[in-house]
């Protein structure tokens, strides 16, 4: 049987018989007046299962299938959820998606699209040889640098020389996974800038600088791994009996130097926008019946305003130099639109705390210690920014039901700090211990392996890496902070 008459096949099955099971019972009068959270079943999370096990499995026994038609699974998990919903429940289950969409996917989109087009038109030239110091000196940098041009700008703008620098060497996967822990992920815990997951917190009322609390929690997880990243390099350096007085000969030494370092204004324009528009109130304007701020429309199309003109003025020669390719943002925006469509009655059913068909979960995530490890391990292996989402509402729903979000956000930032605490690094540092548990992740393997550095799997990125280095350095940061 064909893959599109499957699929059709599928699709076909869901929009027929998944109506039955999306509702826990029929709403009694007009549907306008209901609150889907209450009565959505927990079979209409299938959806959202069933994407993010497509991510994780499909690319590992049909490789081949999901490279070309991952855009097409992400279709048919959306339309499987979405079809049902709107025809049960009209225009109430329309508002849903369409909030999610206009509300977060949006603007969640654009951030990386533009932090993406951005970083890729710097380029960092020059003759660098991978030593341990060296690498760690890079990682550092990146890791410093990840909370204010994002963990895709700065492991966009990094993994590159960095692959270049250790083109010599015989291992090279180690190196890659801990660029990814650190760059790609713990870095990003100080900013909405830095990490999707606390970017969604700042478009739901947290305030900017509210995350340099995470200082103390991100400044120990990267330390202890920066120490293990040193210790393990040096080894396998000197195990291919390498010196730092032992230099190969590498042709004519070109000194180092940044191309297209201009693009640095662009990124400070999209920083600066972001911080901008969380300290102004220029009102409401309402879009498909989906209210936002006129200031965040402002942000989102000065970001693509960079990103354009980081585009006119970056010379195509840079770009091709960098091996600049859209792919990676382009996988990421279609598995992430069906990512967030699923999501919406997961978000929901949250959202209703005692009275939605999620109760037992959120009576069972009582301490912080709970939401911690649960939004981590979630992170783990549903991308971190739904997940710190989902975990955000449930928080919201936990302590100040019924609560409008704005004012329920403020309390819990003054009155449960710790939660909040909790959910963001857990979301931010539990993202590095899958391959999709953030956007740059698996951005970060398919150049390397594209650069010929051999990538473990995705279980063996699991158990020969996260499992052995970062989760002894999460139960510390448990001990110590929460």
């Amino acid at each position: 049987m064909k893959w599109k008459s499957l699929i059709l096949l599928l699709l076909v099955f869901f929009a027929l018989f998944f109506p039955v099971f999306a509702a826990g019972h029929s709403p009694e009068g007009g549907s306008e007046h209901i609150n889907l959270g209450e009565i959505l079943s927990l079979y209409s999370t299938i959806p959202f299962i069933g994407i993010l096990l497509s991510i994780a499995l499909l690319p590992l026994f049909v490789p081949g299938f999901w490279h070309h038609h991952f855009g097409k699974v992400s279709a048919f998990w959306a339309i499987a959820i979405a079809i049902p919903l709107l025809t049960a429940y009209k225009g109430v289950a329309l508002h849903g998606f369409l909030h999610i969409l206009i509300a977060d996917y949006v603007p969640f989109i654009i951030l990386l699209w533009g932090l993406f087009t951005i970083s890729g038109g710097i380029l960092l030239k020059g003759s660098l040889r991978g030593t341990p110091l060296v690498n760690t000196v890079i990682i550092v940098i990146g890791t410093v640098l990840a909370s204010w041009m994002g963990t895709t700008g700065a492991a966009m703008l990094l993994i590159r020389p960095f692959l270049r620098a250790n083109n010599y060497r015989k291992n090279r996967a180690f190196m890659v996974v801990f660029f990814i822990f650190l760059v790609a992920n713990i870095g990003g815990a100080l900013t909405p800038v830095g990490d999707p997951p606390l970017f969604l917190g700042f478009l739901h009322g947290v305030p900017f600088f509210w995350t340099f609390r995470l200082l103390p929690h991100m400044v120990l997880t990267a330390m202890i791994l920066l120490v293990m990243y040193f210790l393990l390099d040096l080894y396998y350096y000197r195990k291919e009996g390498h010196t730092e007085s032992g230099q190969i000969d590498e042709g004519e030494k070109v000194p180092l130097g940044l191309v297209g370092s201009y693009n640095f204004i662009f990124l400070a324009g999209v920083v600066g926008s972001v911080i901008f528009s969380g300290l102004v109130n220029w009102g409401e304007v309402s879009t498909l019946g989906v209210a936002r701020n006129v200031q965040e429309w402002g942000r989102d199309g000065f970001i693509i305003l960079m990103g354009v003109l980081s585009l006119i003025f970056t010379s195509s020669q840079i770009r091709e130099d960098n091996e600049f390719t859209w792919f990676p943002i382009k996988e990421v925006a279609y598995l992430f639109a069906g990512i967030f469509i699923t999501m919406t009655p997961c978000l929901l059913l949250l959202l209703a705390g005692s009275k939605g068909a999620l109760a037992f979960l959120i009576g069972a995530v009582k301490e912080p210690v709970h939401y911690f490890w649960v939004t981590g391990i979630l992170s783990s292996f549903l991308d971190n920014a739904p997940t710190y989402l989902t975990f955000f509402t449930s928080a919201l729903g936990k302590f100040y039901p019924g609560m409008p979000e704005g004012m329920a956000v403020s309390r819990l930032i003054a009155e449960n700090p710790i939660y909040l605490m909790a959910i963001s690094a857990g979301a931010v540092f539990f993202g590095a211990n899958t391959y999709i548990g953030n956007a740059p992740n698996f951005m970060v393997r398919s150049i390397a392996e594209e650069a010929g550095t051999p990538m473990p799997s995705f279980f063996g990125y699991m158990l020969k890496y996260s499992i052995v280095f970062l989760f002894p350095v999460f139960i510390i940061v448990t001990l110590i902070f929460f």
